[in-house]
């Protein structure tokens, strides 16, 4: 190939196509130029690759080729829109479009929670196994363990611990969902019992609204956020025994970006549970102040996930990336 010629030649298409690639604003025609242009230019750039890769040229195509390509496909958001989609648009689709494996999960985890705290607060054989009887005085005592745990440290330090503590334990469910979701149920059964043993214990000593009172203003949203962790894993399991119509390679590549996003929102979710515990729950408001902050923080995800999200995945929302940053698939057969 004589660069000289092919250069001569095929200039003017050149400095059109960065002409328009540059301009804001395009007619119809201008547009269908572009099209025609980028394709053609895109050609060019294979062509010098292959027979005569100069660098300058390479580069100059190369340049150019990619300003026609944000031209015809759109330039990307900036940071800060992507941020406000992900949390308008993204996260409560994504949320919405997995509602059939966190509810299913929080209604089976809390239900078998008040079987074993019910168990434990009307078996004192249980609790004698499980516990001597001056433990139990000065874990249930007024000020005791169960109460202190929440005021006696910093509250900002407390509640990065917190969150940390919780944010770890839905990581592990995400995780674990690659093992098939085993792991994940060995995980939120630990999550059921420790819970199951508080109210249990303080129940058999009459004092279990005492703590309800302690854990509902923070709690509510607490827990929601370890049941769509777990919920999240277990369908990432579940798609590798069964990925439906497409591979099981494009299925858990979906699934695995969706769990990604969805691990920003939820650590989002767990920072706001984290202020709760370290600032409502321990505060000197009243009992009924205390719970209908919680109550109304629960009220407010609920409807951001099953109200908003449900609008959002109407509209086609799916929770994963843009489809211009996903890698291309071959179709398969059904």
């Amino acid at each position: 190939m004589d660069l000289d010629v092919f250069v001569a030649t095929h200039q003017g298409e050149w400095a059109r196509l960065d002409a328009l690639a540059r301009r804001r604003r395009l007619s119809g025609e201008e547009a269908d130029e572009l099209v025609g242009l980028y394709q053609r230019v895109t050609g060019h750039l294979a062509k010098v690759q292959a027979a005569a890769p100069d660098p300058a040229l390479v580069g100059r195509l190369t340049g150019l080729v990619s300003r026609a390509r944000s031209a015809v496909t759109g330039a990307r958001t900036n940071g800060w829109q992507d941020v406000a989609r992900y949390y308008t648009v993204s996260f409560p689709a994504a949320l919405y479009r997995a509602r059939r494996w966190w509810i299913p999960v929080a209604v089976v985890s809390l239900v078998v929670t008040a079987l074993l705290a019910w168990w434990m607060a009307t078996h004192p054989e249980v609790r004698n196994s499980m516990i001597t009887s001056d433990q139990l005085r000065e874990a249930t005592r007024p000020g005791g363990e169960y109460e202190s745990y929440y005021s006696d440290r910093p509250a900002s330090s407390f509640a990065a611990q917190v969150w940390t503590n919780n944010a770890w334990v839905a990581v592990q469910c995400l995780i674990y969902g690659i093992a098939l979701g085993i792991p994940v149920l060995m995980v939120m059964w630990t999550n059921v019992v420790n819970l199951a043993v508080g109210l249990g214990l303080m129940g058999s000593v009459g004092r279990l609204d005492v703590l309800l009172g302690l854990l509902i203003p923070h709690g509510l949203l607490e827990l929601t956020a370890v049941f769509v962790s777990g919920g999240l894993g277990l369908r990432l399991g579940w798609t590798i025994i069964d990925p439906g119509p497409r591979t099981r390679a494009a299925a858990l590549a979906e699934q695995g970006r969706s769990i990604i996003g969805m691990s920003i929102g939820l650590a989002t979710v767990l920072a706001v549970s984290g202020v709760l515990e370290a600032f409502v729950t321990p505060s000197g408001l009243p009992t009924w102040a205390r719970i209908s902050i919680g109550v109304l923080a629960e009220a407010a995800f609920l409807l951001y996930a099953l109200v908003l999200g449900r609008k959002a995945a109407a509209s086609g929302e799916l929770g994963d990336v843009d489809a211009a940053d996903r890698a291309d698939l071959q179709p398969v057969a059904a």
